[in-house]
């Protein structure tokens, strides 16, 4: 049904979906008692059509939501970024995002920018919130929701993630099933709960396998692809290198292939190498890339929902929530005995 840009009403966005008015009030208020392809559709004829709410009880200021990275330079940060402005801009709600750096003075300029603008909510990314930024969002009721907390949050303080254990696991499982033993680990930053996950996932895997996970097979990581080069380069240098690589980011997988790539070893023929997190640029490598999907834009899409129900007062049913991953295998895994080592 073709909709009127001029005076698009809740009534309208309904008939076009062909679902009552009250689903649609229930999208716009980021209730969570919608199917998702429901919601996805309506969000979509929402945004299609620049719908914004009437009678806002936020009227005479624009609503705003933060997004606060502490690094904007990875293609993940775009899928969250991606997840939150749909259903923001859905909302009729505007998306400001900033980056931090991890530098206190950042920091406090982006408190007092805040402050100026009236946030309607913040959501953090790999981050915990500092004591004193905590307090001054509570004083000025500003509700706040994290994705992949750094530690422990504060008890009030909901939280988004994926099921990072598991995913390492299922990642390492596949590669054992696979004929694999020595397995390599690119680990991303200590200081991050879901790197920690993702590594003890990989352990938990070789210990259920029999199989003891050797520190000489672990190398760190920052997520990023100079990292996963370096981390490879090394493990492949070894006396006793491993036949297949596990990193715990795309970019570090993909930096993972060059190492090899550029020792004459083909992937998957003589390394297989599994990545974590799906980009979409991982399906475009050569040889596509094997990962673990986490649900990136899903995660960023339930922190604005999250974000948006606190600032209206509702209260949130479970604090903690974390996204279902899923192995997604390609070209970049081979059986060990097919890589002739």
């Amino acid at each position: 049904m073709a909709l009127s840009r001029q005076r698009v009403t809740i009534a309208a966005i309904a008939e076009a979906a062909g679902v009552s008015v009250p689903t649609v009030s229930r999208v716009l208020n980021g209730r969570s008692d919608v199917s998702p392809q429901t919601r996805e559709l309506i969000e979509r004829l929402l945004r299609e059509h620049d719908y914004r709410p009437r009678n806002s009880r936020h009227s005479g200021r624009a609503r705003l939501v933060d997004l606060v990275f502490n690094d904007l330079d990875s293609p993940w940060a775009l899928e969250l970024i991606r997840g939150v402005e749909d259903v923001s801009h859905a909302a009729g709600v505007g998306t400001v995002v900033s980056q931090v750096h991890r530098r206190t003075t950042a920091a406090r300029q982006w408190l007092q920018n805040l402050r100026a603008r009236a946030s309607d909510g913040v959501i953090f990314v790999t981050s915990d919130v500092a004591e004193p930024i905590h307090a001054e969002l509570h004083r000025l009721k500003v509700p706040v929701v994290i994705i992949d907390p750094a530690g422990g949050a504060a008890a009030d303080v909901p939280t988004i993630g994926a099921t990072n254990w598991s995913g390492g696991r299922t990642a390492t499982d596949h590669l054992l099933s696979l004929g694999h033993r020595r397995i390599g680990f690119i680990a991303g930053p200590k200081n991050l709960l879901c790197s920690r996950a993702r590594l003890d996932g990989y352990r938990a895997a070789l210990e259920a396998a029999g199989l003891q996970a050797e520190e000489a097979l672990i190398e760190a990581g920052d997520f990023r692809h100079e990292s996963g080069f370096a981390a490879a380069s090394k493990l492949l240098d070894s006396e006793n290198p491993p036949t297949a690589i596990f990193a715990s980011s795309d970019l570090m997988a993909l930096g993972a292939c060059e190492a090899a790539r550029r020792r004459g070893l083909r992937v998957p023929d003589q390394l297989s190498v599994v990545g974590f997190d799906d980009l979409p640029e991982s399906q475009w490598a050569s040889p596509p890339l094997t990962t673990v999907r986490q649900p990136l834009a899903e995660m960023g899409a339930l922190a604005a929902r999250t974000v948006l129900r606190l600032s209206r007062g509702e209260t949130i049913e479970t604090p903690r929530v974390e996204l279902v991953t899923k192995l997604m295998v390609r070209e970049s895994t081979a059986l060990f005995a097919e890589a002739g080592r």
